[in-house]
């Protein structure tokens, strides 16, 4: 194997726990950065060393957040009702702005409205930095079948952010194009 689990460590760990922290706010970003790589290293002799560890790594973070998607999708529903995001310490800054108070419940409605496996392709391309090829791996399903999900996930973020006038608040969440 080309890499040691000690450099994927200290590769990988900053990017997935911002990806993570993204998705479940602190300090489940910690924990759940924490038990990833702890199952990466329990498997480690299991990794093929022709397959990339970064989609791996991933797909081990997927599976774990699939256990917390129905909590994710609760805070989501909050975050609509509210407008107040309760992972992101300066929030109360944030919220003084009418426009961004606004957009942010209208991402979080939008959001939350996602079927669960849409919205796991559409925050990993857009909070994960991860490819179509790398979220196909991670998830393992085919390439064909992450690029209709994410059409599908953009198209419905585009037409419930527009019936809100909120169309600039998806470009904001989600790049239109691969990282």
């Amino acid at each position: 194997m080309g890499y040691s689990f000690d450099q994927v460590f200290r590769a990988e760990y900053v990017p997935l726990r911002a990806y993570l922290y993204k998705r479940v706010g602190n300090p489940l970003a910690d924990d759940l950065a924490a038990e990833t790589f702890a199952i990466a290293y329990r498997r480690w002799d299991d990794l093929d060393p022709l397959r990339p560890v970064r989609p791996w790594l991933y797909g081990i973070s997927a599976n774990l957040l699939s256990h917390h998607w129905r909590k994710e999708r609760r805070r989501l529903h909050a975050l609509a009702r509210s407008g107040a995001d309760p992972t992101d310490p300066e929030d109360e800054a944030v919220l003084e702005r009418a426009d961004a108070h606004a957009q942010r419940r209208a991402l979080a409605a939008a959001l939350a409205g996602l079927r669960h496996d849409d919205r796991e392709v559409l925050l990993l391309h857009a909070w994960g930095y991860l490819g179509d090829a790398e979220i196909a791996e991670a998830l393992t399903i085919p390439v064909g079948t992450v690029k209709s999900r994410l059409h599908r996930a953009r198209e419905q973020m585009e037409n419930l952010l527009a019936a809100n006038g909120q169309v600039e608040a998806m470009e904001d969440l989600i790049p239109t194009a691969e990282p």
